[in-house]
């Protein structure tokens, strides 16, 4: 045990160093292989837990903006999203986070609690410590195992560990979720010197059991699809208890700036362009029925296209081998209507006075919006476009020679592109919100578990509540009341459900003879929910605004609902050509949705099947399928 607390220890110091103010640790940093259960406070552990767990940028960049955000369709990106995977990346996270990273710490957190409370060394906060250690402990599990699959759950007892089926991992958190919530004594306090370590919510423990309950109901709602009567059982008595309702409830994580450091911002690395993706823009475009003069201001009314304008069409520049309904075209402005909180999280092309523009990587390149759509052989310019004042985005996927021919699409100083707030490290990293909160009761309301308000009262409270962390509030009543459909055919009324039909009619201009006319636009038919015949039910709602108020912090999140529900709608990589990586998807068949045409999972390291064989192929055995991109989670959808 003493070896798991000093293999912990040296995590936990390399972590606080970043601290100034931790003078405590002057001698553990001269002797860290020295330090003994009596030098070392269980505070310490978790603070360099979750200060490691924020994702320092070479970490961040790998799995929080590569993986999970383009999972979770917050970002236009490639890799996984066409099923591909990097080794590298995976090795890098779970040896960061599980082998010797900040699990190692928490579990040794935990260790600790329990033997100075064996030993009655114990202080007044001990056992609170070691409930909140196994608090933060059940998420960082869930957030493995949500990425990989089956996990260990009996690491750093000196051998080699067991791999629990995701059934059962999900079994054993949450029921320490349970167990740490009830067994928090919310009367303790902790002194300000302690406080200091609790970068969330300084050893509030009121605070921490909100927390573990609105944890409880997270995944809980998880096993919806797969186990409804454990996940009925288990939200109903997470939402009896106090749970996490406002904005200072919050689990969140402040940023500190961009210099290299586990604190730093994860979207802070200034070559990553965080352009916005299709899913999200075609969840944008037309919701709430707040039109871009009255969210800008009147100054952008020159860039304003009608209502019911989709773009020039040029098919032989942009994918047009994808169910994206905006695919081919080119909208060389900006939409007329469209849900406020875009403008708020992404920044217009060539709008250089918005204080929240952001200009990474350089200032030539964010400055540059002129580009050139080439001829069709590949060579001399066939249309240049300005991109200034526009607003677009593409489906990913392989677009072969088109994509070639088309200097704009990718190009980040053309794009809407996150807003330097998220950029700069000067937020806070969000890990559960208020929002979520109140959509999961939504939800649970709407299949008639017991929970304390309707489930229209719940949908409200949530856009209400993100619409006030976006500085929006004064939109949120006339956006409830909104019947107009987005790009995928959903409303934000509640209790507006009328379907919108099938097609809907838009103008457009040809790029090819500058002609304008109209066009049918389909309505994308999602298969993966209600065989693709439902566009504005009830839970597509909630999902919708549930996946529109977790971006930019919350991409794990996101790509789970879809895996779990097939919601929102998100459109198939373009394939111009067949991709290897994803040879289901093909030329026949990319307007229809299946789960073979979205990432699942991440393959596991190269790693645990060099080091731990006989690991390696029980975590296979468990997973049910392949080690692969495509293979679902045990609480997914698996077909």
């Amino acid at each position: 045990m003493k070896t798991t607390l000093k293999r912990g220890m040296i995590f936990v110091l390399a972590s606080l160093a970043i601290l100034s103010s931790c003078k405590d640790f002057e001698d553990l940093n001269n002797d860290p292989n020295g330090a003994n259960n009596q030098q070392v406070q269980i505070e310490y552990f978790i603070n360099g837990s979750i200060t490691g767990a924020q994702q320092d940028p070479h970490i961040a960049e790998r799995i929080f903006v590569l993986y999970w955000k383009t999972a979770g369709r917050q970002q236009l990106g490639g890799g996984i999203v066409s099923g591909a995977h990097n080794d590298g990346w995976s090795v890098d996270y779970y040896g960061r986070s599980y082998m010797s990273g900040w699990l190692a710490s928490i579990y040794s957190a935990v260790d600790l609690a329990n033997q100075r409370i064996a030993a009655n060394a114990d202080v007044p906060h001990t056992n609170n410590m070691l409930q909140v250690a196994r608090i933060w402990r059940a998420y960082l599990l869930s957030e493995l195992s949500d990425t990989f699959g089956p996990i260990p759950l009996d690491g750093w007892q000196g051998h080699n560990p067991t791999y629990s089926s995701v059934q059962d991992v999900y079994n054993f958190l949450l029921t320490e979720l349970r167990e740490a919530s009830e067994s928090i004594n919310t009367s303790v306090t902790v002194p300000a010197d302690v406080r200091r370590f609790d970068p969330a919510y300084g050893f509030d423990f009121v605070k921490w059991q909100k927390y573990a309950n609105s944890m409880r109901m997270r995944l809980a709602m998880r096993l919806s699809e797969i186990d409804a009567a454990k996940a009925r059982t288990e939200f109903e008595a997470a939402v009896s208890q106090p749970y996490i309702a406002t904005a200072d409830d919050m689990f969140s994580v402040a940023e500190l700036g961009t210099a290299f450091n586990p604190l730093a911002g994860v979207m802070t690395r200034t070559w990553n362009p965080f352009i916005l993706s299709a899913t999200l823009n075609n969840l944008y475009l037309g919701l709430g029925g707040i039109h871009t003069a009255t969210s800008l201001g009147a100054s952008y009314t020159d860039h304003i296209k009608p209502e019911n304008y989709i773009g020039i069409y040029y098919p032989n520049h942009f994918a047009t081998a994808t169910n994206d309904p905006s695919a081919g075209y080119w909208l060389d402005g900006l939409p007329a209507v469209i849900d406020p909180r875009a403008y708020a999280s992404f920044a217009i092309p060539g709008d250089f006075t918005n204080p929240q523009f952001n200009f990474s990587p350089d200032q030539a390149t964010a400055r540059a919006t002129t580009r050139n759509l080439l001829n069709n052989d590949g060579t001399g310019t066939y249309r240049t476009i300005n991109a200034a004042f526009t607003w677009n985005a593409f489906a990913p996927g392989d677009w072969a020679a088109k994509g070639a021919r088309n200097q704009a699409r990718a190009w980040p100083g053309a794009m809407p592109r996150l807003t330097n707030q998220f950029r700069n490290g000067t937020n806070s990293r969000v890990f559960f919100a208020n929002w979520e909160t109140s959509f999961l009761i939504a939800e649970a309301a709407l299949r008639g578990w017991a929970v304390p308000m309707s489930a229209q009262v719940a949908y409200e409270a949530g856009v209400t509540a993100n619409f006030t962390y976006w500085n929006l509030s004064a939109h949120a009543a006339n956006y409830l009341t909104s019947t107009d459909y987005n790009r995928i055919g959903t409303s934000v009324s509640w209790t507006h459900t009328i379907e919108p039909g099938n097609t809907h009619t838009m103008q457009f201009v040809d790029g090819e003879t500058g002609a304008s006319g109209t066009v049918q636009i389909r309505y994308p038919s999602n298969g993966l929910y209600r065989d693709g015949a439902v566009r504005n039910d009830a839970l597509t709602k909630i999902i919708t605004q549930k996946f529109i108020a977790q971006n930019p912090y919350l991409p794990l999140e996101t790509w789970s609902d879809h895996r779990r529900l097939g919601l929102p709608f998100f459109e198939n990589p373009a394939v111009e050509q067949p991709i290897v990586t994803m040879p289901d998807l093909n030329a026949s068949n990319y307007m229809t949705s299946s789960i073979r045409f979205f990432p699942q999972r991440v393959n596991y390291p190269s790693t645990l099947r060099n080091n731990n064989e006989a690991g390696y192929n029980q975590a296979v055995s468990a997973l049910g399928g392949p080690d692969a991109v495509l293979t679902p989670l045990w609480w997914a959808k698996q077909q």
